[in-house]
């Protein structure tokens, strides 16, 4: 019996040790899944709304895909050039299809809320390459049709033709362009393109000193009401479709910022997210482009971050 009972206090504190040694102790590594993370919460749709932005809540009916007809493009103050369908509709493409070769992954309950456009009868549009229109076919054998080897989508919750809802989406749904790349306002005359960034960088903000961006320049924001350890996340529901939870990015595809705390978890809802110090990371929804930092104070909740994951400009 002592034996037993010795055995089982060693088994315990193995593995508490195990626990301090993540976050607790600024190790990097991957806490473990769905642990010390906030529960979805009760009722919650059954996709949470989290990760890629939907869910199983739109009729059967509207997946059905609709041919796109004569292409357009629509200039927006906030995306750039947006490429539409016949009737005005934003269309769209997800990060987690591709282009070489063109493949698609939203099915199911994702081509519920993100339809699919039909190939087929599309025709480009004026002043583009016709040669950018192809098409993919699906895993159904429906054929979709592509814009620069990416296939597209439209989105249930567009109401009206000139909408764009879906745009960052789960931080991986964006507006396409005419050439099928990211929709994005075109650099004020003068200014150069940036250059190719890491995954993770630092950023010298005018206002807010130096900040960590994504690989697209576009600000990544801590909020206060997570917690680092027990790492916890506090935006679940509808809060993860404005404050998209930033995906994991590998060590060695950062420049500048701090590796202490540098971990991946699961959330409940199975996304990975990056964390830095142990803090969960996001983007904003409502940063149109690079630099925007539209996120910054809202709520008084929400901050940009320095390279070594502090929040920059809330108060103390």
């Amino acid at each position: 019996m002592n034996n037993w009972r010795t055995a089982s206090l060693a088994l315990t504190a193995a593995a508490v040790l195990a626990l301090t040694t993540g976050c607790g102790q600024g190790k990097a590594g991957q806490a473990p899944a769905g642990a010390a993370v906030g529960a979805a919460p009760a009722g919650a749709p059954a996709d949470g709304g989290y990760g890629d932005g939907y869910g199983a809540d739109t009729q059967a009916g509207q997946s059905a895909a609709k041919p796109a007809g004569q292409l357009a493009v629509r200039d927006s103050a906030q995306l750039g050039r947006v490429l539409t369908d016949s009737a005005g509709f934003t269309l769209y493409r997800f990060d987690k299809d591709s282009a070489k070769p063109s493949k698609a992954t939203c099915a199911g309950a994702c081509a519920a809320t993100w339809p699919v456009v039909a190939a087929g009868d599309a025709t480009a549009a004026a002043g583009t390459d016709p040669a950018l229109l192809g098409e993919v076919t699906r895993a159904d054998g429906t054929r979709q049709l592509t814009v620069g080897g990416w296939p597209v989508y439209r989105y249930a919750k567009d109401a009206k033709p000139g909408e764009a809802n879906g745009q960052g989406v789960g931080g991986t749904w964006f507006a396409a362009a005419p050439d099928g790349k990211k929709a994005a306002p075109a650099a004020a005359a003068g200014e150069k393109e940036p250059a190719d960034l890491a995954g993770l960088s630092v950023r010298k903000d005018p206002e807010l000193g130096d900040i960590i961006v994504n690989r697209e320049g576009r600000t990544v924001y801590r909020f206060k009401k997570d917690s680092a350890w027990p790492m916890k996340s506090a935006c679940t529901g509808a809060c993860l479709e404005k404050w998209p939870a930033l995906a994991p990015v590998a060590k060695n595809d950062t420049k500048g910022i701090t590796l202490k705390g540098y971990v991946t978890f699961a959330r409940p809802d199975g996304v990975k997210q990056q964390a830095v110090d142990c803090w969960p990371l996001y983007t904003f929804s409502g940063d149109a482009a690079p630099g925007d930092t539209n996120g910054q104070g809202v709520g008084g909740t929400w901050y940009a971050v320095s390279p070594q994951g502090k929040l920059v400009g809330a108060p103390k």
